[in-house]
């Protein structure tokens, strides 16, 4: 199979009738253009840039050594957990940061300093002492999921099946080394859980403990979005901004507050949009479909009418 595959390859590429050379050329041209525009002939050095690849590898590591017995390899037992675990870390951790140090010699004017090399040690050996917090909340998230929805039988089940628990278990690493001064290794991990599940979170959101997405694709959670403890939302949701503000230049401004604030006990349903910094108080319910961009009180029940919305007290949803 592979003789014939590789003649098949070498007579493609003698026939081809393709002038390849201009095109090559030309593409290099470009990218040395926008890299002189933006400045950006610098970066690309010896260490190369942050992968996809690599850290989606990184990532399912980390996850298996969060919950070994159930993302772990299927001849694992109890009693060989902790060897496991050990040998899952002394794996991943030097790999991760090998991603970060490449983030810090793209990101920071002092490449190659020893200060960077400090900051990589320091990112890496505070993300492994936060793991066993990260498990903790990841175990709050599961029991969310498995006590707001009738159909999961087991805490089990929602571990190995449902797209919210993957989502989230990206989010939780993520956020941390996004806090850590890895935001771009953060967005990585936080789009390979978008292209994994449908769940779009950016790792800058602080998410409590005790969150269940329910069903999950379509939801999309700012940047700067804050979300309480035992929070509840559907699919389709959106925490996004309403607004951005910009500069004397006309350029957006980065990082400003501009997502909502989701206090505690609060459920959204499919379909709401809940946009910028307002803040929705605790205990409220957002019906399907809800357009916000409104601040409600604590107990309040917003629901979708014709031509608008309504605010009620604080009566059983139905």
């Amino acid at each position: 199979m592979g003789e014939p595959q590789a003649a098949n390859e070498q007579a493609a590429n003698e026939d081809a009738p393709f002038d390849l050379e201009p095109v090559v050329a030309s593409l290099r041209a470009v990218r040395d253009a926008w890299r002189g525009e933006q400045d950006r002939h610098a970066e690309f050095g010896a260490l190369g840039f942050p992968s996809r690849h690599a850290v989606s590898r990184i990532i399912d590591v980390l996850a298996a050594a969060l919950f070994p017995l159930r993302l772990g390899p299927p001849d694992l037992a109890v009693e060989n957990e902790d060897a496991f675990v050990r040998a899952s870390l002394q794996s991943a951790l030097p790999l991760l940061a090998a991603q970060v140090r490449m983030e810090l010699h793209y990101s920071r004017p002092e490449r190659g300093s020893p200060a960077i090399e400090r900051a990589v040690t320091a990112i890496a050996d505070e993300l492994a002492r936060r793991l066993p917090e990260i498990r903790r909340l990841l175990d709050t998230d599961l029991e969310a999921a498995y006590d707001g929805d009738p159909a999961a039988r087991s805490v089990d089940e929602v571990l190995l099946c449902y797209p919210c628990v993957t989502a989230v278990i990206h989010h939780r690493i993520a956020h941390e080394l996004y806090v850590l001064g890895a935001p771009l290794v953060a967005r990585i991990i936080a789009e390979i859980a978008h292209s994994r599940t449908g769940i779009d979170i950016h790792p800058g959101a602080r998410i409590g403990e005790s969150f269940f997405i329910d069903h999950g694709t379509g939801v999309v959670i700012g940047q700067t979005a804050i979300i309480g403890d035992r929070v509840r939302i559907y699919q389709a949701v959106t925490l996004g901004a309403r607004s951005f503000s910009t500069d004397e230049q006309g350029r957006l401004i980065k990082d400003e507050p501009r997502h909502p604030i989701i206090e505690d006990d609060v459920t959204i349903y499919a379909g709401a949009t809940v946009l910028g910094r307002i803040t929705i108080g605790k205990g409220s319910v957002i019906g399907g479909n809800v357009w916000l961009t409104r601040s409600v009180p604590p107990g309040s029940r917003v629901r979708q009418t014709q031509p608008s919305i309504s605010i009620e007290a604080a009566d059983p949803f139905d």
